[in-house]
């Protein structure tokens, strides 16, 4: 799913990421720093939100994108006002996450690492959240549900949808 950035409506945001720049900007190592404010900012780092870091900080585009890739806390889409969390780990594999993890992909029409159209759901593959006495185990937000069967997804997912 492609989500397009919206110039205009991100104006005030703007503003403000170039704000973030000015105060990093003379700083060894901004690159970081500045990234993770745009991305509390924004909630994901999309590429315009990259070119301007890049040309704020006089730092390759391609540096910033390959720091973005590069680690896990960073995201390139928009998450979902919901983020969904399947454990994959081995106990909760086992018993049966993936067919977990398929009603949901099924029912939200999202692939894991994806985010709804409407913003309301993101979708990730998770490995050991530490719930193993409980698996299988999804977390939305931070709601734990465990020893789930995949024909309860539907019921969960339900109370989110409202």
């Amino acid at each position: 799913m492609d989500f397009k950035f919206d110039w205009k409506q991100n104006e005030e945001k703007i503003k403000e990421l170039q704000k973030i720049i000015e105060k990093h900007k003379d700083t060894k190592g901004a690159v970081m720093p500045v990234l993770h404010e745009a991305q509390d900012l924004f909630g994901y780092l999309p590429i315009e939100v990259q070119t301007i870091i890049s040309e704020g900080l006089n730092v390759p585009l391609a540096e910033i994108y390959g720091v973005v890739t590069f680690y896990s806390q960073f995201t390139l889409i928009p998450k979902g006002q919901y983020q969904i969390g399947v454990c994959l780990g081995t106990a909760c594999y086992v018993k049966g996450s993936q067919a977990i993890l398929d009603k949901i992909k099924e029912k939200l029409n999202v692939q894991v690492g994806g985010t709804t159209p409407d913003r309301k759901f993101s979708l990730q593959a998770t490995r050991c959240i530490g719930a193993c006495g409980l698996a299988p185990v999804i977390t939305i937000n931070e709601d734990v549900y465990g020893r789930l069967k995949a024909e309860e997804v539907e019921g969960i997912l339900e109370k989110y949808l409202k």
